[in-house]
């Protein structure tokens, strides 16, 4: 996978999920409300500049987050508040039996600042 960089050194990362029929309305309402306690989370962990996409016809949502270091921001998803926020998803999103959503990385084929 190539990895590319921001100007300032941050990795970023591409990924696509899958919603279930009919619920883009809900999970743009759930992300619009997002948890300050999962917001903080997300920066501490080497979050940065942060977007989710929707394409409404095939309900697959394409992510993109600048991270400050990979490995730290992995160790994100083992927290007791994204994991809560996972249990929060799954009735809206394809999810493993963990309730993480079922999510394709993506090479990052062209950036630039």
């Amino acid at each position: 996978m190539t990895i590319r960089k921001t100007g300032d050194g941050r990795t970023i990362q591409g990924f696509k999920m899958k919603l279930y029929p009919g619920f883009a309305a809900e999970y743009e309402k759930r992300h619009n409300e997002l948890w300050p306690e999962m917001q903080d989370m997300i920066h501490e962990y080497g979050g940065h500049n942060y977007s989710i996409f929707i394409d409404e016809e095939t309900n697959i949502l394409f992510g993109y987050i600048e991270v400050d270091d990979p490995e730290t921001y992995a160790k994100s998803a083992d927290t007791p508040i994204n994991r809560k926020w996972w249990d929060f998803m799954e009735s809206v999103m394809e999810t493993n039996p963990d309730n993480s959503p079922v999510c394709t990385d993506l090479p990052c084929a062209f950036h630039l600042d």
